[in-house]
């Protein structure tokens, strides 16, 4: 087996996510690897027409948007990573699976690390999975940790 020297964390911030993240420690001790959390603020949808209060300021509420991510950030730092774990964290514009899978090959990890929701049906036809896509589209190996409420 290989072993794991950098390992990427990617995270939305939720339960699933943090379930993720204790299989991504777990490995980062082990191997003594460096661990990187990652949280991608996806793009903003185009936004127009008569039913927007003309105060929007899409520029403000991306900034808060990223203000928030880096705060929720140092939480999981601070709250969730022992001692004695290399930690280092990465916050990026843009749609989630490719800058997963790009970040990942170019910084040349050794390992993502990552959670999947389990939707089914509708949701997960209409949305699709930034899990599935991770797998399916990256050079470097994907470990998915299925959320405990993922169906069968």
């Amino acid at each position: 087996m290989k072993k794991f020297q950098k390992i990427l964390w990617p995270t939305d911030f939720s339960n699933p996510s943090y379930k993720a993240l204790e299989a991504a420690l777990d490995l980062a001790r082990t191997y003594k690897a460096e661990l990187t959390l990652m949280h991608v603020i996806p793009p903003m949808p185009s936004l127009s027409g008569p039913e927007l209060p003309g105060s929007f300021d899409a520029g403000r509420f991306q900034s808060a948007l990223e203000k928030s991510a880096l705060s929720s950030m140092e939480n999981v730092k601070k709250k969730r990573i022992p001692r004695g774990v290399k930690v280092r964290s990465l916050i990026v514009p843009g749609s989630p699976a490719h800058e997963i899978t790009e970040v990942a090959r170019k910084k040349r990890f050794d390992l993502i690390v990552i959670a999947t929701h389990g939707q089914a049906g509708f949701r997960h036809l209409l949305f699709g999975s930034v899990a599935e896509k991770v797998m399916r589209h990256s050079t470097v190996p994907v470990l998915i940790i299925r959320s405990p409420h993922s169906s069968k």
